[in-house]
């Protein structure tokens, strides 16, 4: 029993969440540009927090530093993360005693998995290394140990919260927890913790930049297994047990980046952007952030864009690098036109055409379901006008076939768009995807975005003609 338990500490990390962001379009002297907002509370509970482990007991270990006071929560509880590093409050000297702050308390208490007691109590013999020990579960509770303790030659103190499994004898785990934990883990992991650094102090929209890069480093930096690649505009977590497949992303993903950004350029004045891509070895472990994110529609999935978390999250499995790295271009573009967009939510024809688009770089064809006849390109064509009206619910439904359909003829549309449209006598289109993405930010309405595009009836009928033309031609 006890040598099972003893695996527990800090052997099963499961990475922190990035803090849940919201999008508001900023105008300022004629400027337009994004600024992600959030939750102050959110913000400090995921940098307060050091790191998170689990084990196959469904034991849910937890430690945090508190050395920041949690925010005072009043009207408007969301800031940028440059307006909150500005008013962050360290948390004063603790004493030595039981006579704790109030802003000491509430940290213990939002960070607690369980009610804790007015009085904490201390442990009969302090360990070694420690000024001061203080356990907050109230003494009949036998499911959670929550433990401040004051190092020495420190005045940071710490909070680890562990939650018991069913079944578990509880003095085990409390000696356990002091002679393991206390004694040897915290300390082994302290001495190893990898600094996430402060950032540069720069323009607010540079350091936006540089703080996301901070919260994305912490989230892994108390974690050996764990990886942060950093570069300009894109950071890459992962735990995969070769760095081959990060190396290839690492030389791919500027790349791409480059050609999403000129294909699609945002009408918004500059962007906090940073690419943050979150790649698992383990598929339990991307299922596990399926979950946490609420698309768990998506198990069938290698990868994904989480708007909320501003991060792509993928799993490698094995051989199937070349898949995946087709499915993070896939999911990168959603990531490039979610910010180019203000995060307002566009059309599938252009947001999955386009995505598609890039999946091969540019280079794919309509598959072997789709055979190109002049009587086909006819019937496709004559879908087109419902599939640029279509919203998320009527793109995705239907059967794989139909899904299959609505994909291939909204990449149909951009690789004219891309490939052909320039070609057109007198360049009728130019201007579409400008007006689209124009529209789209002022009206935050993705058919009226498609109507402005397209401007009229008669411009739509050109467009599906040479449409026409340019795949019958192939």
């Amino acid at each position: 029993m006890v040598a099972a338990l003893i695996s527990l500490f800090f052997t099963a990390p499961a990475p922190l969440d990035m803090p849940r962001a919201e999008a508001y379009l900023v105008r300022e002297d004629g400027v337009r540009r994004l600024e992600d907002r959030f939750d102050r509370m959110d913000l400090w509970t995921s940098q307060t927090l050091i790191g998170r482990w689990t084990d196959e007991g469904d034991r849910l270990f937890l430690l945090s530093a508190l050395d920041t006071c949690p925010p005072v929560i009043g009207r408007n509880g969301t800031q940028t993360r440059v307006e909150y590093e500005s008013r962050r409050v360290p948390m004063k000297r603790v004493r030595a005693n039981a006579d704790f702050p109030a802003a000491f308390r509430e940290a213990v208490e939002a960070l607690s998995p369980a009610p804790v007691v007015v009085k904490p109590r201390s442990p009969r013999l302090l360990p070694r290394g420690y000024k001061e020990v203080y356990y907050w579960q109230n003494p009949t509770n036998y499911s959670d140990i929550v433990c401040t303790f004051l190092p020495e030659r420190t005045n940071v103190w710490f909070l680890a919260s562990w939650k018991l499994a069913e079944g578990d004898d509880y003095p085990t785990q409390m000696a356990l927890f002091e002679d393991r934990f206390l004694k040897t883990d915290f300390p082994s992991l302290v001495s190893s913790l990898k600094s996430s650094g402060k950032g540069r102090e720069t323009s607010d929209e540079r350091r936006e930049r540089e703080l996301l890069r901070r919260d994305a480093h912490h989230s892994v930096a108390a974690y050996s297994n764990w990886h942060f690649t950093d570069a300009e505009e894109f950071a890459v977590i992962d735990d995969l047990p070769s760095r081959d497949f990060v190396e290839t992303l690492t030389n791919d993903f500027p790349v791409m980046r480059a050609k999403y950004a000129a294909a699609i350029p945002s009408p918004l004045d500059g962007s906090n952007v940073l690419s943050v891509v979150r790649i698992y070895a383990m598929r339990d472990e991307y299922l596990d952030a399926l979950e946490t994110d609420g698309m768990t529609n998506m198990a069938w999935s290698a990868a994904y864009w989480s708007p909320q978390r501003r991060e792509l999250v993928a799993h490698l499995s094995a051989n199937d690098e070349r898949e995946l790295l087709r499915t993070i271009r896939h999911e990168a573009f959603h990531q490039h036109l979610s910010y180019a967009a203000s995060m307002i939510s566009t059309s599938p024809w252009f947001n999955e055409g386009y995505a598609q688009y890039f999946e091969d770089d540019q280079d794919a064809d309509w598959g072997e379901d789709f055979d190109l006849t002049d009587e086909n390109v006819e019937r496709l064509a004559a879908a087109i006008p419902g599939v640029l009206l279509m919203d998320y619910e009527q793109f995705y439904g239907g059967s794989d076939f139909e899904r299959r359909f609505k994909y291939r003829l909204a990449w149909s549309v951009i690789r004219f768009i891309e490939k052909g449209a320039d070609e057109v006598r007198l360049k009728p289109f130019a201007g579409l995807k400008k007006r689209y993405m124009d529209a789209l930010i002022e009206t935050r309405d993705m058919r009226k975005a498609t109507s402005a595009a397209f401007k009229d009836a008669d411009l739509l009928k050109t467009f599906i003609a040479e449409w026409k033309k340019f795949w019958k031609k192939r």
